[in-house]
């Protein structure tokens, strides 16, 4: 097999080998249904469970009861805007650094039924202009943009938003940030959080919702699992959080690795001196127009008179895996003013050779 250099950890995350372990010796010696039986094995699943929700609390400092598993940051966005129906004809403030997930629910909701989505105004550097954050009803954060790679303050723009609006409902968007750094879901104050394990290291198919006060929301998905009791008259209790909001089977595999992924996380974070290696090598290289900052924890570029598509083609024929196109976040594309451009972003796994090797690559295509 021809050698690889993967440089698209923003879109997904190698798998270390104790995620790997972990998933293989549960479906291996420790598979059953969660929840659902009595006996050893039965009991020995709920407990990895609990012990996966109790980590994984730990990690953005939640509470355990406060962790909903769902399957990724786009279903995670996509339901909190469902447990907000009661919302009647929201004002939604967003930005131009969204992902199409976070923004699109809101589009498809109003679209429908209507209310308002108002942009907020981003400052020379592309940064939430927290001065001037408008009054809404909802406020969706992006906590950090997936072409620009620069964490926004969430605990700033929280602040401002009540001060506008006591009563403001904020959802923040963390899948690029919480991979860069320490999460701490308190100190922000959001009443949601959202975030893709696949991201951190964890596998496909399981992500994070945070919620500040579960209890007074209800459920936007029901079925086995969260039921506490059905009555004759045709109406049902539920159990309090978070299985309330975990109707039918979790993603048991992927959160059985999900400790392992936060453990090398913490251990080993991505090591962005790459980046400003390249970003210092490719912002002096004729005909690369880089769009990030040097301190930012990807780069994003574009190279003139050469489509983006094509330049990942040919990149990807000498073995590097790096993205290109929109990055499913059209409107910061329309904000800087390109058609499209191209990311490279590390894991804890690249090392100074290999970008090394990618910079002179690219001089050498682009020459």
């Amino acid at each position: 097999m021809n050698k690889i250099i993967y440089l698209d950890a923003a879109a997904s995350s190698l798998k270390p080998s104790s995620v790997i372990d972990a998933e293989a010796d549960f479906l291996r010696h420790g598979y059953a249904n969660s929840g659902r039986g009595v006996c050893a094995r039965a009991a020995a699943v709920d407990n990895m469970v609990f012990e996966a929700r109790a980590r994984t609390a730990r990690f953005i400092g939640a509470a355990p009861h406060q962790v909903v598993f769902t399957s990724g940051t786009t279903d995670g966005m996509n339901r909190v805007c469902a447990m907000l129906r009661d919302i009647k004809n929201p004002v939604v403030a967003v930005s131009d650094l969204d992902h199409h997930s976070a923004r699109l629910p809101w589009m498809a909701r109003i679209a429908q039924g209507g209310g308002k989505i108002v942009v907020m105004e981003l400052d020379k550097n592309y940064d939430i202009d927290i001065s001037k954050v408008p009054r809404a009803d909802v406020m969706v954060i992006t906590a950090m943009s997936n072409v620009l790679g620069v964490a926004q303050n969430v605990g700033a723009i929280v602040r401002a938003a009540r001060a506008k609006n006591p009563n403001v409902i904020t959802v923040v968007d963390a899948a690029q940030y919480v991979v860069h750094n320490p999460v701490e879901v308190a100190e922000w104050d959001c009443d949601f959080m959202c975030f893709s394990a696949h991201k951190i290291g964890a596998d496909t198919g399981l992500g994070v919702m945070y919620i500040k006060n579960p209890d007074m929301f209800m459920p936007d998905k029901f079925g086995g699992g969260m039921v506490d009791h059905v009555f004759a008259d045709g109406t049902f209790t539920t159990l309090g959080a978070p299985e309330k909001f975990e109707a039918g089977t979790l993603p048991l595999t992927q959160i059985a690795g999900m400790v392992p992924a936060i453990d090398e996380l913490e251990k080993s974070r991505p090591d962005l001196n790459l980046i400003k290696y390249l970003y210092d090598e490719l912002s002096r290289t004729a005909r690369v127009r880089v769009i990030t900052r040097r301190d930012a924890s990807l780069l994003t570029f574009v190279v003139n008179g050469m489509n983006a598509l094509d330049f990942g083609i040919l990149m990807g024929a000498r073995g590097v895996c790096l993205r290109v196109g929109k990055m499913c976040a059209t409107w910061i594309h329309d904000a800087l003013g390109v058609a499209g451009t191209i990311r490279i972003s590390v894991g804890a796994w690249n090392t100074m050779d290999e970008v090394r090797e990618v910079a002179e690559m690219i001089k050498d295509m682009v020459k």
